[in-house]
C-alpha cells in the first residue's frame, strides 16, 4: 500500500490518511495449511510492523515543508484528546481527526475532534456526511 501511495502523492496538495491497512503482519507467511498436531498447543505466530504510511508521507520533504498538507485519523476507545494529541505528534502531521471508534462503527452519525498545534476543537455530533463537509471546509481554510 505504501508503494501505491507514493506513486500518487507527488501530484497531491493534501493527503488524508483515514485508516491504517494493518499495523502488523505475520513475520513468516505459511506456504501451506497449519495443521493440528494433537498437542492442543496454539501455533506460535511472530509479527512484524507494517510501514507507517501516514508518518512516511508526513516526514517526506514535501510533508515537512508544508507543500503537502497531511491529515491523519485516530479512532480511539477512550482518552481521545490525549491519544489523538500524542498520535499527531508521533506521526508529524499538522492535523489529526479523532473520534471514539466504538461509538461510531456501523452508525450514520459521529462527532469529531480536530487536533492541531494550537489545541483541539470539536465538530459536534452530526451525520457523517455533514461532518465530512465540515472537515473538508476546515482543511480548505487551513490551506489559504
Amino acid at each position: 500500500m505504501l508503494s501505491a501511495v507514493q506513486q500518487h502523492v507527488a501530484a497531491a496538495h493534501v493527503f488524508i490518511a483515514t485508516a491504517a491497512v494493518a499495523d502488523w503482519r505475520p513475520a513468516n507467511a505459511a506456504d501451506q495449511k497449519i495443521k493440528k498436531d494433537g498437542s492442543g498447543q496454539t501455533p506460535q505466530l511472530n509479527f512484524v510492523e507494517n510501514p507507517d504510511i501516514l508518518a512516511t508521507v508526513a516526514q517526506s520533504q514535501r510533508g515537512r515543508s508544508g507543500e503537502l498538507f497531511c491529515v491523519g485519523f485516530a479512532a480511539e476507545s477512550h482518552d481521545l484528546l490525549a491519544h489523538a494529541t500524542a498520535k499527531r505528534l508521533r506521526k508529524g502531521v499538522p492535523l489529526l481527526v479523532g473520534n471514539i471508534g466504538p461509538a461510531t462503527f456501523g452508525q450514520d452519525d459521529n462527532a469529531l475532534l480536530l487536533v492541531d498545534a494550537a489545541g483541539a476543537r470539536e465538530l459536534p455530533h452530526a451525520s457523517k456526511q455533514v461532518l465530512a463537509e465540515q472537515l473538508i471546509a476546515d482543511i480548505a481554510k487551513r490551506l489559504k
